[in-house]
């Protein structure tokens, strides 16, 4: 019976800490906001709104891409925070020498080429992170043999299962973010 006792005692108290901790501090958005961060701020809401994107999906890319790490690389050899290959950012910005690491001229290279699928693609998000991922060729075969539609409401049939998953997670980043930051 005393044992039962100090158990019913410790979870009240449990409980008691949970209430306070989490509704009362709102340590659930806290701890979001440690998970979702908006770093690099000075750059993405320069950029994003230079570019006329969102300067939310553009941490929700970034969160992605890198998780905020300016020197990630990937397999691919894409570089920096918004994980661009050397030759669409030297495309981008028509200048041979680029330095992908610095969080300055990648988010400004990441986000100008962003905005320019978001136009070719009709402003749809979905389709234009696609594209981002997979590559404009992949995009446009997809959609010229009805695999996905140019609207991109059947992203569920991106083919690529990396491409899918990609999409989906940075729509849900983005939804996050907007959750935590609007």
């Amino acid at each position: 019976m005393k044992v039962l006792k100090k158990c019913l005692i410790i979870l009240v108290l449990i409980l008691i800490v949970y209430v306070i901790l989490f509704h009362i501090f709102d340590l659930k958005t806290i701890l979001m906001k440690k998970i979702y961060p908006q770093e690099y701020s000075q750059y993405v809401n320069q950029y994003a709104k230079e570019y006329d994107i969102d300067p939310l999906l553009v941490y929700a890319i970034i969160k992605s891409e890198s998780n905020f790490k300016p020197m990630a690389e990937s397999h691919n050899k894409a570089m920096g925070l918004m994980q661009l290959m050397e030759n669409t950012a030297k495309e981008v910005s028509e200048k041979e020498e680029i330095n992908l690491y610095d969080p300055k001229t990648n988010i400004e290279l990441g986000t100008l080429y962003f905005s320019k699928l978001l136009e070719k693609y009709n402003y749809q998000i979905g389709i234009a992170l696609a594209a981002y991922n997979a590559g404009m060729g992949n995009v446009n075969t997809w959609i010229e043999r009805g695999i996905i539609k140019e609207d991109g409401s059947d992203l569920e049939n991106i083919p690529y299962k990396e491409t899918n998953m990609y999409v989906r997670k940075i729509l849900n980043y983005y939804k996050i973010y907007k959750e935590l930051y609007n």
